[in-house]
């Protein structure tokens, strides 16, 4: 397992914002009280070995494959437990922060949930 977290709250408009863009943002840590709203909050975690493309994440019942990593993604990932995950499967991220994730359904994530990349 390289990285593990519980899902322990939902925002508002997380869901929304998924479904209008595709994206679904995650925090440990939300620098602005704003950005929860549109977030999928969680324990705090850690990157026991480095993410690669091909890896796989589980967000509750649904599995992914990671298609591309933003340069940032790591490293927000690891100090704020942030990143957008996008759901195109697309080979290159649009922006740094970005992990682009290819799978058959947009994740239904709910508190208790965990998100693991392995």
């Amino acid at each position: 397992m390289k990285y593990e977290v519980t899902v322990t709250s939902v925002g508002d408009a997380a869901f929304e914002l998924l479904k209008d863009t595709g994206c679904l943002i995650i925090f440990d840590k939300c620098p602005l009280t704003e950005l929860e709203e549109i977030s999928l909050m969680h324990t705090p975690g850690e990157i026991k070995s480095p993410l690669a493309v091909g890896d796989k994440v589980t967000m509750g019942k649904h599995e992914y494959i990671i298609t591309a990593i933003g340069d940032e993604a790591p490293k927000t990932l690891s100090e704020l437990g942030h990143c957008t995950f996008k759901f195109t499967g697309h080979s290159e991220v649009e922006l740094p922060g970005q992990i682009e994730l290819k799978g058959e359904n947009k994740p239904e994530i709910t508190v208790g949930d965990k998100i693991t990349i392995e």
